[in-house]
């Protein structure tokens, strides 16, 4: 009975995970919003502009380059998922490539 609690309560955290990303206007990162001059919805429109896909998670981020301060779309689209960056101070796209395996 255990390991079926366990189990139900680990799919509902993934599928509560997986519609938190599918939902528009949820991100992690949202304390930095006040920070930003570029807004989720207008950083979204530059990310697909230069990489049209589905939308399958949305950050704001402090990080190197650009201003410091970036929205970070990972962007599925013809079976690939693409991190797309745009500068939230300026609306820059900062990366637009394809996620793999990073070198160690």
């Amino acid at each position: 009975m255990k390991r079926i609690l366990a189990t139900c309560a680990l799919v509902f955290a993934m599928a509560g995970a997986a519609a938190q990303a599918a939902t528009p206007g949820s991100y992690s990162g949202q304390k930095l919003a006040p920070m930003a001059k570029v807004g989720l919805e207008q950083a979204q429109k530059i990310a697909l502009k230069a990489h049209p896909g589905e939308v399958t998670d949305r950050e704001l981020e402090k990080e190197a380059g650009g201003s410091g301060l970036r929205w970070s779309f990972d962007i599925k689209s013809q079976g690939k998922t693409f991190e797309v960056g745009v500068d939230a101070r300026t609306g820059k796209i900062l990366e637009n490539k394809a996620e793999g395996r990073h070198p160690d």
